[in-house]
């Protein structure tokens, strides 16, 4: 397994990167998400899975840790391969997907090109769990609006440098116990006084 490949990128594009190392250039498969954070870059170290096939050998890249994780995870999924769990993290971000797949959001891999609802349920039902255990989240159904509200809310205290899983935690318990909240503001101040 490689796992990862550092040196200069002799080209890239939104799809590929070559990465040159020791004299050898890498073809890696990317995603549009690792695209746009590698895009100004020369020189990078791009975190890799590496697909094995009878006919074939094909690098993945991947930006950030959580990227090349949710990626694992998509390909473990009957019937979603490389090239569409590449296209799922094109189309959303890491925390959107997470998200997706936590609130039951068929809706959301439905705007995915090549998936569709049956394989939108397959996802959610075979990664609710492993995303569930890995991120902290937990599971619970609240209104769009409060989704919204929630994600929002997550951001900007990610923003101010609160640990991501820790906030997840708070978030979830506060919209169990005051699920009529309506603003940000509201969600961000009760949080604040449960994260201080």
């Amino acid at each position: 397994m490689i796992a990862y490949i550092k040196g200069a990128i002799t080209f890239k594009n939104p799809t590929f990167v070559i990465v040159e190392t020791g004299g050898i250039g890498y073809h890696v498969n990317i995603s549009l998400n690792t695209y746009a954070q590698i895009e100004k870059l020369e020189k990078v170290q791009i975190l890799t899975h590496l697909q094995v096939k009878e006919d074939s050998h094909t690098l993945y890249g991947f930006a950030e840790e959580g990227e090349r994780s949710m990626f694992k995870m998509l390909i473990s999924v009957s019937g979603i391969g490389p090239n569409t769990a590449r296209v799922v993290l094109s189309s959303m971000k890491v925390d959107e997907t997470r998200s997706a797949i936590v609130s039951e959001n068929v809706a959301a891999f439905n705007k995915v090109k090549g998936i569709g609802p049956k394989t939108a349920k397959r996802i959610i039902l075979d990664l609710k769990d492993k995303v569930i255990k890995e991120s902290g989240d937990t599971p619970m159904s609240i209104a769009p609006t409060n989704n919204r509200i929630r994600e929002e809310a997550l951001s900007a205290l990610i923003a101010l440098q609160f640990p991501k899983i820790k906030v997840q935690k708070v978030l979830n318990r506060i919209l169990q116990q005051q699920p009529n909240i309506e603003s940000v503001e509201e969600l961000i101040k009760l949080a604040l006084k449960n994260l201080s």
